[in-house]
């Protein structure tokens, strides 16, 4: 919304803020198929009753569904794991 000049000039906005309701469930492309990743517990279990996607440490999106000790693990999960979630951990 703007005012003219003959009203006092100047210029108003008018900010809306739209709220997404839906979910983004696009798999993200990449070797998460040849890894294991780290995430939450309690979010894995979540995701496999209702199979639904996880985020992982490394940012990858995906549904769990296989044994991860038959795959290795993610070289960037297991870093960020060791580097920062594991030094933040003061029961460690």
């Amino acid at each position: 919304m703007t005012t003219t000049p003959e009203n006092g000039g100047g210029t108003l906005t008018d900010e809306r803020v739209e709220e997404q309701t839906s979910t983004d469930y696009r798999y993200d492309a990449g070797d998460h198929e040849k890894f294991s990743h780290y995430a939450p517990k309690d979010k894995i279990m979540q995701a496999m009753i209702e199979g639904t996607p996880v985020r992982a440490l490394c940012g990858k999106l995906w549904v769990p569904s296989r044994d991860p000790s038959r795959f290795p693990v993610c070289p960037v999960c297991k870093d960020l794991y060791e580097n920062v979630v594991h030094n933040d951990d003061p029961s460690s």
